[in-house]
């Protein structure tokens, strides 16, 4: 506590100095690209010599400001405003004393030139648009040392549970994309993934929670798009980048880009090297068939990283552009799990009956291969045609040695020992072909399209029991699952706007879906016919947007949105963490549906609120209740609710509290009713309310220093179906500096000061109760240093590819 006051006081005690001896002034008019007035923008002066912020002010109600008292000397100008791109104004020369007047500056997209002046355009943190909301991370403070899981704990609207699962407003069902390509990960991998994907490497985060139709429909709550750093115009840059994080255990990355891009072609690359070790330590207390368990289980989990990204794009003619692209990705991981079980009974839960000691250690390693290729006719304010075909290959290995040894209640004495071991690689090929066609006609744009895939999962899962050093496969709980899936999908829609305050896009999507998983049994008594699956949805969308004066902009939206099962949990196979506690899938898992209907309502261009409402019928949810077999075991499986309602609303509120103190706070709640009734293996009736509070504080110091306070408050909620959990909450602090001419940043973080982070929760299904609390390695400090080299202006192209709609569900 004490050394998080000091830090604060610091920061305050430099923020408040700040003094400046001048005598002249600067003044202008901020409007929009309509000339209408920007009130309460940020107005800061900088000398152009070292950075050095030397005054900040705001404009008035009418967009007007004057900061006074400016020495003579050559100084730039910035401009900030929340929902609009920043403005740098350079050049700007002060002499004799004199009150200089810039005229009316005006927000624009791109560069503007005014005369002997440049203004550039840069972000704001959070942008608001008609069908997303875009968090834009680079360059902020506290984002040093942090992965994207971690990021996205701050988003807006975000929420990421203790098993790293991620939900918008209260929706799960989110789907992850990476530069507009969905990644075929879920689960465990993607967690890793995302863990592994260092925020030195992030640009911003979009948020859609109501993609159009060009979008698959895959994903209730949306999509979340990770968009990474890029370049941008003619010549040759890079970028040198590392972090070090020391917690509880040690992290670091290494990360490396380039780009060369001429009139005709454009050569892009990315590669890094991560360490990335951690823990995660739980505890359950449960209560079942008259017995009580305390279980521990902590578990260290150490990756080595490699990742590799290349591509080129040729501009054949001012209109038509090729393209290709590949990404690798290497995991070579280790994790090691200490797991230990109390067993007594409820009447006399503190007199152990005997202990199970299941201590395992397991080796991984993650082969993960995409290439597209991509072709483009783009006729500006006309006609686009975007044609993909990718290919994705997932190749994972798993082995695993799970003892089981039963002790006594003193644990000096062996009852029984057990060791199996498993072998469990799965491989997974993606094969996508799409289309999309946009043309403007009249004041709208029409929008047609459609894609194929294919989807092909081969698993094996072989359990063996261990005897000395004779290994016998256990046929019983050993198997073979394949899994394969076509969608075959097509889009319309249309959009354009009704006068000068009304616009409206509308859109429908089809998919038909023919998916089959078969499994074979090692033994022909355990075999179970194929599941089968041939359905075609409709997916209609549609929103409106009203301008109802400059100041005040309402948006109302609806989209019809399917969440097909992740293949991993259509897979029947028992894998254990000990041989009391069992997870198992289900391959009769239907997929979930869900309307969703949001308002949004934009004041002043920079106040944000969005009210939603969804329902969700066969909910795909996670359950865990006693085992069939074993009185003692409990098991993790997933199944269909009936039906999931969630009210939500959220709201952006940026402020100011000093002319050096600007404050981002973000709040979202959600109201959640889980329905279900399993007949006699349980029913679910789950209603909570849950919320979210995030602020930063951006503090802009003397000597170009800049230092941030960020935090979050989690109140109670709900995961899966029926988990509920208590509220956390954690706050962090950086500082950062920029050197040799800005080419090189460094920055220092320290997160989750109070180390406070962690969860603890309730669950309660089919007569097993159990109280659980985990934590993992978030209390750590981090220092990182980038360098950019080359012309930082080139941009390689941006664009989607056809795998992205699959990817998220590999596992």
């Amino acid at each position: 506590m004490n050394i998080a006051k000091k830090i604060l006081t610091t920061i305050l005690f430099l923020g408040i100095s700040i003094h400046f001896n001048a005598q002249g002034s600067i003044s202008g008019k901020l409007q929009d690209s309509k000339e209408n007035a920007i009130p309460f923008a940020n107005i800061a002066i900088y000398k152009s010599s070292d950075s050095t912020i030397v005054k900040v002010d705001a404009t008035k109600a009418d967009g007007k400001f004057s900061i006074v008292n400016i020495r003579n000397g050559n100084y730039f100008l910035k401009v900030t405003f929340i929902g609009y791109k920043d403005l740098v104004k350079t050049n700007i020369e002060l002499t004799n004393s004199k009150n200089l007047d810039l005229g009316v500056l005006i927000f624009q997209q791109s560069d503007v030139s005014l005369k002997e002046h440049t203004i550039t355009a840069e972000r704001v943190m959070v942008e608001i648009k008609p069908d997303r909301t875009i968090f834009n991370v680079q360059g902020t403070v506290n984002s040093t040392g942090a992965d994207a899981i971690s990021l996205l704990r701050k988003a807006p609207a975000v929420m990421v549970d203790n098993n790293d699962n991620i939900s918008v407003l209260g929706r799960s069902g989110v789907r992850v994309y990476v530069d507009g390509k969905k990644l075929p990960l879920s689960g465990d991998d993607l967690s890793n993934y995302l863990k592994n994907l260092s925020a030195d490497q992030i640009d911003r985060i979009e948020i859609i929670t109501s993609p159009g139709a060009k979008y698959e429909a895959e994903g209730n709550a949306g999509i979340i798009d990770i968009r990474l750093v890029k370049d941008k115009t003619i010549g040759a840059n890079g970028t040198l980048g590392g972090t070090f994080t020391q917690g509880d255990l040690t992290r670091f990355n290494l990360n490396a880009t380039g780009n060369y891009r001429s009139k005709k072609m454009n050569v892009f690359g990315a590669i890094s090297q991560n360490r990335n070790d951690n823990y995660h330590n739980t505890n359950f207390e449960s209560y079942q068939n008259d017995i009580f368990l305390n279980r521990i289980n902590n578990s260290q989990n150490n990756r080595d990283v490699s990742q590799l990204r290349f591509g080129t794009d040729f501009y054949l003619t001012k209109n038509h552009t090729f393209g290709f692209m590949a990404t690798g990705g290497i995991i070579d991981g280790e994790e090691i799990g200490y797991n230990k079980t109390s067993i007594s009974d409820q009447a006399t839960k503190n007199i152990i009956d005997s202990t199970l000691i299941a201590n395992n250690t397991g080796n991984y390693d993650k082969n993960q291969n995409t290439i597209n290729l991509n072709y483009q006719y783009n006729k500006k304010n006309k006609e686009n045609l975007t044609i993909d075909l990718d290919y994705g290959q997932y190749k994972n290995k798993n082995e695993r040695n799970q003892p089981n040894i039963y002790y006594n209640a003193s644990q000096d004495s062996v009852l029984t020992s057990k060791l199996d071991q498993y072998e469990t690689p799965n491989n997974i090929y993606i094969y996508t072909a799409k289309l999309d066609y946009e043309k403007y006609i009249g004041k709208g744009k029409l929008g047609i399209g459609t894609k194929y895939s294919l989807v092909e999962t081969k698993n094996t899962f072989q359990v063996f029991n261990v005897l000395g050093n004779v290994k016998t496969l256990n046929t019983t709980l050993s198997n073979l699952f394949d899994y394969s899936e076509n969608v075959l999908a097509g889009y319309v829609s249309y959009g354009q706007p009704l006068g000068k305050k009304w616009s409206f896009i509308a859109g429908l999507r089809a998919e038909n879906t023919l998916s089959e998983g078969k499994l074979t049994a090692f033994l022909s008594s355990l075999q179970v016919p194929s599941t089968k699956s041939d359905y075609l949805t409709f997916f209609p969308n549609a929103a409106i947007n009203w301008k109802y004066k400059p100041k005040h902009n309402f948006n109302l939206s609806y989209g019809r949105r399917i969440n097909r099962p992740d293949y991993n949990v259509l897979n029947p196979f028992r894998t254990q963490t000990s041989e009391i506690s069992v997870a198992k899938g289900n391959p009769n898992l239907k997929p979930e549906i869900v309307n969703n209907l949001e308002l949004g309502y934009t004041l002043a261009y920079r106040y944000n609120f969005k009210l939603g409402y969804s329902q969700t019928t066969d909910k795909i949810t996670r359950l865990i209740g006693p085992d069939d077999v074993d009185p003692r075991a409990s098991f993790i499986s997933w199944d269909n609710l009936a039906t999931e309602s969630i009210y939500s609303l959220s709201a952006s509120i940026p402020f100011q509290i000093k002319k050096w103190w600007n404050v981002f706070f973000n709040v979202s709640g959600s109201y959640v009713d889980n329905q279900a009734d399993y007949g006699e293996n349980g029913k679910v009736d789950v209603q909570v309310f849950s919320y979210t509070f995030f602020q930063q504080s951006t503090f802009t110091l003397p000597k170009g220093y800049k230092a941030e306070i960020s935090g979050y408050f989690s109140g109670p909620g709900v995961w899966g179906g029926v988990f509920r959990y208590d509220e956390n909450w954690s706050l962090s602090a950086g500082i950062q500096k920029m050197f040799l001419n800005e080419s090189l940043k460094i920055k220092l973080s320290a997160n989750n000061i109070f180390n406070n982070i962690g969860w603890k929760g309730v669950s309660e299904f089919n007569g097993l109760k159990s109280y659980g609390n985990g934590r993992w390695d978030a209390h750590y400090i981090s220092i990182s240093a980038k360098y950019n080299f080359g012309n930082q202006n080139i941009k390689s192209r941006k664009r989607k590819t056809g795998i992205e709609k699959e990817s998220k569900r590999v596992k």
